[in-house]
């Protein structure tokens, strides 16, 4: 489990980066396939008991 808990973080961190970059060039359908794929991974997070917020 640890080996899927730092992969779904790195994924997390990665996915938050480029949804904070979307937003700021002012793109709002990468920002929002990039909100979407962020919610997506959150909730594989805690269906895994991984917390993805800290």
């Amino acid at each position: 489990m640890g080996e899927f808990m730092a992969e779904i973080k790195v994924r997390i961190n990665e996915t938050y980066r480029s949804l904070e970059s979307a937003r700021d060039a002012g793109d709002e359908f990468l920002a929002d396939t990039h909100a979407s794929e962020l919610e997506d991974l959150y909730r594989i997070a805690a269906r895994n008991g991984v917390d993805a917020h800290s």
